[in-house]
C-alpha cells in the first residue's frame, strides 16, 4: 500500500489512479497490458483537447508503450488503435520495449560485456604513445 501512495516507477500512484477513475474512460489496453485511458470532457484543458494518461502494468518505463499507442497518447491520431488500427508495414519490426541493463541488450563486438577484442579495420589507427 505504502509503495502505491509514495512510488511512481511501479505504476500509477494513487492519486493518479483516482484522478483516472473519476475523470476519465477507458479506452484500450495493448499487448503488454498496458491501459490507455481518456478524459470524458475537456472543461479542465487548457488547449480543449482532453487530456490523455497510460498506466503502465508493473515497471513505468516508457518505451513499453507500442507505436500505436504514442502516437495517440500525444494527438498524432485523433481514434485510439482500438477503434483505427496502425497499419505496419513490410519491413518494420514488431515493438519491443528497452533491452538496456537485460540479457537480451544489444552488445556489439568488442563491447566490455562482450569479449572485449574487435576486428582488425582496413587503415586501422596506431594508437598515441608518450616519448
Amino acid at each position: 500500500m505504502l509503495e502505491k501512495i509514495f512510488t511512481w516507477w511501479s505504476g500509477a500512484t494513487i492519486g493518479a489512479l483516482f484522478t483516472i477513475k473519476k475523470r476519465a474512460a477507458f479506452v484500450g489496453e495493448d499487448s503488454l497490458g498496458n491501459r490507455y485511458f481518456e478524459e470524458r470532457d475537456a472543461r479542465t484543458s487548457y488547449d480543449g483537447r482532453r487530456r490523455r494518461w497510460v498506466t503502465y502494468k508493473g515497471y513505468a518505463e516508457a518505451t513499453k508503450v507500442p507505436a500505436e499507442w504514442h502516437g495517440w497518447l500525444h494527438y498524432t491520431f485523433d481514434e485510439p488503435p482500438t477503434v483505427e488500427p496502425l497499419k505496419m508495414r513490410s519491413w518494420e519490426k514488431p515493438h519491443l520495449p528497452n533491452m538496456t541493463g537485460t540479457p537480451y541488450a544489444y552488445r556489439p563486438a568488442g563491447s566490455i560485456v562482450g569479449t572485449g577484442e574487435r576486428a582488425r579495420a582496413v587503415g586501422d589507427y596506431q594508437p598515441w604513445t608518450p616519448e
